[in-house]
């Protein structure tokens, strides 16, 4: 079923991590992040939500063997923004990597408030 999710890059965090990825790790991205954007119902396999937080998603890639997450939320619904990503090493998600997901989160509602308040949007 076609969605008309739309998903972004908030700066640079998610690019940086993008560019530093082989070209078969990056097709595998683009794959992922396309089936986000058109399936209503994504399957956990490839985007799940972060327990013990407000919106916190991440969006998960495996390609060769290796597993990459992307930490990602909502804006207005059908904005997927895409945050901080890294490559999953152990089982468990570093904390780390999560707290900076929800400080850019913060950091992009912020941002967003401060615009619209200077600009009466």
């Amino acid at each position: 079923m076609e969605t008309e999710r739309r998903v972004i890059a908030y700066k640079q965090y998610f690019l940086n991590f993008y560019k530093q990825m082989p070209k078969d790790v990056q097709s595998k991205i683009e794959w992922t992040l396309q089936l986000i954007k058109v399936m209503k119902n994504v399957p956990e396999k490839y985007f799940k939500h972060i327990q013990g937080t407000k919106g916190i998603y991440e969006i998960r890639v495996e390609s060769a063997g290796n597993i990459y997450r992307i930490f990602s939320f909502f804006d207005k619904g059908n904005l997927v923004v895409l945050g901080n990503a890294f490559q999953k090493k152990s089982q468990k998600t570093p904390n780390s990597e999560i707290e900076r997901a929800i400080k850019i989160r913060e950091e992009y509602y912020h941002e967003k408030e401060h615009i619209q308040k200077n600009y009466h949007i």
